[in-house]
């Protein structure tokens, strides 16, 4: 059953039962046995071992250890013991109340996270977490709900990661760019050009970052995020006290009054410098020809999982450091380090799951199904980028993972335009990732979207159905755009359009949220 319509099914199944039951490892539990079912015909013993040889995957791959899931697993431990020797120390604490002189509006400490979000452009893992560490108490002092701040952090770090010719996903795009054009003869472009004519046909990074701005300055909560908001504002509860709340310290942790607001930037900072090192150090290193060594292939060879381990342990040497200088007890360390590993373990076990159905769901070759409508469809060429938009926001949707959708989409958009019309390559591989980064923000199976719900300590679940609204907005937005860009091949037209939209959509919720 893989490569036909019947592998869409556990994806879809996992996807529907998360959002009506709102129990994700369940959901993510039955769409992995439907996968497993599919993958042996429905022999258990089968299935079986198809469920156990992913979950081994996870560990060890081709005999080897997988160093990009378990660098991203200690990671994530290191920065939830990070968080708790923070909070004992008093560096939560001092800079909320540095904070709270500073930025006095929800609508500030929206903006401050936002911002944050956009310059902490490296990488989108490291974006997530990081920028939800420092944004937390000044959110938190204003009132801001966690799945607030859960939709900023998420809806500002991939779309300023993907359009970022400096980061993780920017070096990897321009390379996947450079053998799709030499592959098809095109020398009219570099792959670094093609990339920089690519971003202002980037029709939904522009408008979710510019929703991001508009929906914390004007407070336009819609749907379920009015609720989180509402309970916020008038209880002070920034999550909902019935649910589990990601990376989220659960014990009320003793506090020092000893502690600075540098007690939280140093660490932070130290985590930031530390894997940016790490990522141009392991980006250095993994280039064999040195003489041919720029920035860009530094980025493009980069070890982003290993930055991150390298990262996470520089900072938390200096936290520990730091600790110390304000002459707290060492019988205080084991206990941040338990409740910092325990704050971790909710979403790592999400994460765990998403994994393993993300490797069932790439055997059942879900994508591969997709996309081969495409390329077996008699299209008329004006609509090819709406249609490469959809396509790769369904498939990022569906799959989880934007950077597999990617790999299957950009080679397809290269075919498809080399076999019709060529002038098109640019907009139908700018669409495709939209596309991406659309079914990404509004995929529950999406790592990025977990450590979103990680880093802001919001529900995962309340994350996904506050932020689905403002993504499909958003993307509403952008395919109009790409029907504009497809008929009259400006995409200065295409992204007016879109500003028209945004404007038009801004006035009228903004009125209703003045009148409520």
């Amino acid at each position: 059953m893989s490569g036909t319509i019947f592998s869409i099914i556990p994806p879809i199944i996992a996807i529907l039962m998360v959002i009506l039951t709102r129990r994700v490892l369940l959901s993510l539990g039955v769409g992995i046995v439907s996968a497993a079912l599919l993958l042996k015909e429905f022999s258990i013993a089968d299935s079986g071992m198809v469920i156990l040889n992913a979950v081994k995957g996870i560990f060890i791959s081709e005999g080897e250890l997988n160093t990009w899931n378990v660098y991203i697993i200690l990671f994530l431990l290191i920065l939830g013991i990070v968080t708790a020797l923070i909070s004992i120390s008093g560096g939560s604490r001092a800079f909320g109340e540095w904070a709270q002189k500073r930025v006095k509006t929800r609508a500030g400490a929206q903006f401050t996270a936002a911002i944050l979000g956009i310059l902490i452009f490296i990488d989108d893992y490291f974006n997530a977490l990081a920028v939800g560490q420092v944004s937390r108490p000044i959110t938190d002092r204003q009132k801001v709900s966690r799945a607030k701040l859960a939709y900023i952090i998420d809806s500002t770090s991939a779309p300023v990661c993907v359009v970022s010719p400096i980061s993780s996903w920017g070096a990897y795009i321009i390379a996947m760019i450079a053998t799709i054009l030499t592959t098809h003869g095109v020398t009219e472009f570099t792959p670094l050009g093609a990339f920089m004519t690519m971003i202002p046909m980037n029709y939904y990074v522009f408008a979710a970052l510019i929703l991001v701005f508009a929906v914390a300055y004007f407070n336009i909560n819609i749907g379920s995020m009015k609720v989180h908001e509402d309970r916020a504002i008038q209880t002070g509860q920034v999550v909902d006290p019935s649910k589990e709340a990601l990376g989220e310290i659960k014990e009320d942790l003793p506090t020092s009054d000893k502690g600075t607001i540098g007690n939280l930037v140093w660490p932070i900072l130290s985590l930031i410098i530390g894997t940016v090192a790490s990522m141009l150090y392991t980006g250095y290193s993994a280039i064999e020809d040195k003489s041919a060594v720029d920035i860009f292939a530094i980025f493009e060879n980069t070890d982003v999982s290993a930055s991150l381990l390298y990262g996470g342990l520089f900072g938390l040497a200096i936290t520990i450091i730091l600790f110390f200088s304000r002459g707290i007890s060492g019988r205080y360390l084991p206990l941040a380090i338990i409740e910092g590993v325990k704050s971790m373990l909710p979403a790592i076990y999400i994460l765990l799951f998403a994994w393993v159905i993300v490797d069932l769901i790439g055997q059942l070759s879900t994508g591969e199904y997709l996309a081969g409508i495409v390329e077996k469809s008699n299209l008329n060429l004006s609509y090819l980028p709406v249609v490469m938009f959809i396509l790769a926001a369904f498939m990022a949707f569906a799959t989880g993972t934007s950077w597999g959708t990617f790999g299957i989409m950009l080679p397809i958009a290269g075919e498809i335009t080399a076999a019709t019309d060529i002038n098109m390559l640019l907009a139908a591989m700018a669409a495709v990732l939209a596309g991406s980064v659309l079914g990404d923000h509004c995929s529950p199976i999406s790592d990025t979207t977990i450590l979103s719900s990680t880093g802001a300590g919001s529900h995962h679940i309340d994350h996904v159905l506050t932020q689905l609204p403002y993504a499909l907005i958003g993307g509403g937005f952008a395919t109009i755009g790409y029907l504009v860009l497809g008929f009259t091949g400006s995409s200065l037209v295409g992204l007016l359009t879109i500003a028209i939209l945004l404007v038009g959509f801004i006035f009228i919720f903004a009125k209703r949220a003045k009148a409520v």
